[in-house]
């Protein structure tokens, strides 16, 4: 695959596999494709079977322990891709126990975990099936990545994500609704404003009917507050001219007990002249806190760690949701560390081995 073996024998240390990856500076199809085969190398010169696949030209890599056996299947998901970065943020560097860098937190150290996992328990006799997949595109969707694996048969009992969560478990996250409301109203001479309708002042009126509809303003016992964005606004031609068009673009993050179709309704009734145009939506993550294997995850966590471990709700999205899509129960969880999408990210090195043992005592207890 073009990557010299010495290179890749090299990275014996999780830190080491992090560092590595950082400096691929992941964050456009040829460097992000360029990750995925530094990853598919890396495991199979430690004797792990991996098979390739592309999708509009961004490759996805899926690596599974037992493929033979019919068990339940444990889905390790891990993406590559990060969010852009000044070139400092591609120089990694350790201090004080705290390796920082670009994609560190989210979510190169878990990655790098993940493969480290999968290596030590290829080394073991186990009756559990355990799907490796590293993508190339959470960060802007998923769709090409955990989204086509899933639509190509990839699916298992239940699926981690190793998105940032400082070892809790997010078992929901909210679904995405992003609109555009176009307004029309009625153009005048600015000194005549009664002879026009002013677009801008009538999508504002909307806004408060929108803002206030149920499903946006609910709550429940891991989600305090609603999540409505008004982020971007397109009105005005000229600075003399009442508006004559207004449009609004709504960023919702919706309950994952609420209904978006019911949702984009009662935006239409409360804008019933303007036009409602879907951007994207994304389903919501509702994973039972009792099931199974969360309550065993969760064990592991709190043996492990000596503390209890928070079950909680995701604000943003993740992979899950192409899992959940599939009613496969599928979890946030990952290691420790803070700063993600930000210039001082960093992830913990002790973590990264902590997040090892954990996932491999999780996948030894399933045995029992």
């Amino acid at each position: 695959m073009g990557i010299p073996p010495n290179s890749i024998e090299k990275k014996d240390t999780i830190e080491e596999l992090v560092f590595e990856l950082i400096r691929m500076e992941a964050t456009t199809l040829e460097r992000v494709n360029a990750s995925v085969i530094y990853c598919a190398e890396w495991l199979e010169q430690r004797g792990l079977k991996v098979t390739l696949l592309e999708n509009q030209g961004l490759k996805s890599l899926v690596c599974i322990l037992n493929e033979e056996i019919n068990s339940p299947t444990i889905i390790l998901n891990g993406h590559v891709d990060v969010v852009p970065a000044n070139p400092e943020g591609f120089q990694p560097q350790i201090i004080d126990g705290k390796l920082f860098g670009r994609g560190s937190y989210d979510m190169l150290g878990a990655v790098a975990s993940m493969m480290h996992t999968m290596v030590e328990l290829s080394k073991k006799k186990l009756s559990v099936k355990v799907m490796l997949c590293i993508v190339p595109d959470e960060e802007c969707g998923g769709f090409m990545g955990t989204g086509f694996l899933v639509d190509r048969g990839y699916l298992g009992d239940f699926a981690i994500c190793g998105e940032p969560t400082n070892f809790k478990i997010a078992i929901q996250s909210k679904g995405v609704l992003q609109v555009k409301i176009k307004v029309s109203g009625l153009a005048a001479h600015s000194s005549q404003p009664w002879l026009g309708d002013n677009a801008i002042l009538k999508a504002m009126k909307y806004y408060e009917v929108i803002e206030a509809i149920d499903e946006i303003q609910k709550t429940n016992l891991l989600f305090t507050r609603p999540s409505l964005n008004l982020s971007m606004i397109e009105a005005g031609r000229a600075l003399n001219q009442v508006p004559d068009q207004c449009s609004l673009y709504l960023d919702i993050r919706y309950l994952p007990s609420e209904d978006a179709s019911v949702i984009k309704e009662k935006i239409q009734r409360a804008a019933p002249d303007a036009t409602l145009e879907v951007i994207a939506q994304g389903s919501p993550v509702l994973t039972d806190k009792d099931h199974p294997f969360v309550v065993e995850l969760k064990q592991v966590t709190e043996h492990s760690l000596n503390r209890t471990i928070e079950l909680f709700g995701q604000n943003g999205t993740a992979d899950t949701r192409f899992y959940a899509n599939y009613n496969i129960p599928a979890i946030e969880f990952g290691p420790m560390g803070e700063g993600h999408h930000g210039p001082q990210e960093y992830v913990v090195i002790k973590s990264l081995y902590q997040y090892k043992e954990i996932l491999k005592q999780f996948i030894f207890n399933l045995e029992k």
